[in-house]
C-alpha cells in the first residue's frame, strides 16, 4: 500500500497574518479552529490534500511528550523558538493499525496512538466534528521534521467545496521538497514512511511518488537550480528540513516561485495544471 500526501504543518508566529499573506496570494483560508492542547490552526483545503498553518494559542495546555509519546503542540512550540516554516510532514491512512504494523516491520521509531475530535468551523458561520486518528513516527536523521499518519473519520464534515475553490486556480498538490546534505541517507526511512520502494535516485537527491503527489529530496545545490540561489539562501537552520511546495493551479500560464520570506519559511511554487 503506498500512502498518498495528505497534508503538511506550517508552523507561524502570526496566524492571523499568516492567513491573509496566503489569502493576499488567492487562497481561499479557512477560519480559525482550536486544539485542546493548546494550538490552533487555519487550513487552506486542495484536492484531498490541504496546508496547516499552525500557531501556539495557549502555551499553558501544551503537553510534554516523551520517548514513548508525541506531543504535537510540544514539537511546534519548541520548532517555532528557531524559526518559522514547515515542520511536518503528513500522509494520509485509511487503516492506522496497518500503519502501525508496516512501520514496525520496516523498523522505524513509532508513539504511541493518539486520536482526537475537534469542532471545526465554517465560513457560514455554522459548526460541524471531525475527528482524526494519527500514527507519529520519527527520523533520527531528520529530527528538524515531525511525522504521521492521518485518517480522517468524518472527511464529509472536514472537505468542504467552498474551503477548495480558490482565486488562483490552485487545485492540486504536485509536490513537497526537502533539502538534505546527503538525500540517499533518507531513503530508508521514506520508504517505510510511505510504502513505495520504487524511487528514482540521482546525484541531484531523491524522488518519491506517493499516491498524491511527490516527496523530492533534493541537495541545496539541487534545490537553488529549482528555485533560484536568493530563494535557496533563505533556507536557515539545519538539514534536513521541509523546503517548499508545489501546487497545481488551473489557468495558471507559467510557473510563478513565491519565496520563503513572504510565507513563514515556506517557499512556494505555483505550476500550470
Amino acid at each position: 500500500m503506498v500512502r498518498g500526501l495528505d497534508h503538511i504543518v506550517v508552523a507561524v508566529k502570526d496566524l492571523e497574518s499568516a492567513g491573509q499573506a496566503w489569502s493576499d496570494l488567492g487562497f481561499t483560508v479557512t477560519p480559525e479552529n482550536r486544539h485542546s492542547w493548546g494550538t490552533a490552526n487555519r487550513l487552506v483545503q486542495l484536492d484531498g490534500f490541504f496546508v496547516e498553518l499552525l500557531g501556539v494559542a495557549d502555551q499553558d495546555l501544551i503537553f510534554e511528550g516523551s520517548d514513548e509519546v508525541f506531543s504535537f503542540g510540544a514539537f511546534n512550540r519548541d520548532f517555532l523558538t528557531r524559526r518559522e516554516g514547515a515542520s511536518m510532514l503528513v500522509l494520509d491512512s485509511s487503516d492506522p493499525q496497518k500503519d502501525r504494523e508496516d512501520f514496525r516491520k520496516a523498523g522505524l521509531k513509532l508513539y504511541e496512538p493518539f486520536s482526537f475530535e475537534r469542532t471545526a468551523n465554517l465560513s457560514d458561520g455554522s459548526k460541524v466534528q471531525v475527528a482524526f486518528d494519527l500514527t507519529f513516527l520519527s527520523d533520527p536523521l531528520a529530527p528538524e521534521i515531525g511525522y504521521f499518519t492521518c485518517r480522517n473519520r468524518f472527511p464529509q464534515n472536514f472537505w468542504k467545496d467552498a474551503f477548495q475553490s480558490h482565486a488562483n486556480g490552485a487545485s492540486t498538490v504536485k509536490a513537497v521538497y526537502l533539502v538534505a546534505g546527503d538525500p540517499s541517507d533518507h531513503h530508508e526511512f521514506l520508504g517505510g514512511f510511505t510504502g513505495q520502494r520504487e524511487m528514482r535516485a540521482t546525484s541531484l537527491g531523491l524522488e518519491v511518488k506517493t499516491a498524491r503527489g511527490t516527496i523530492s529530496v533534493l541537495t541545496p545545490s539541487a534545490y537553488a537550480s529549482l528555485v533560484g540561489a536568493d530563494a535557496a539562501a533563505q533556507i536557515t537552520g539545519p538539514l534536513p528540513q521541509i523546503v517548499a511546495l508545489e501546487i497545481g493551479c488551473k489557468g495558471l500560464a507559467e510557473r510563478k516561485t513565491v519565496p520563503a520570506n513572504h510565507l513563514n519559511g515556506l517557499t512556494l511554487i505555483l505550476s500550470p495544471q
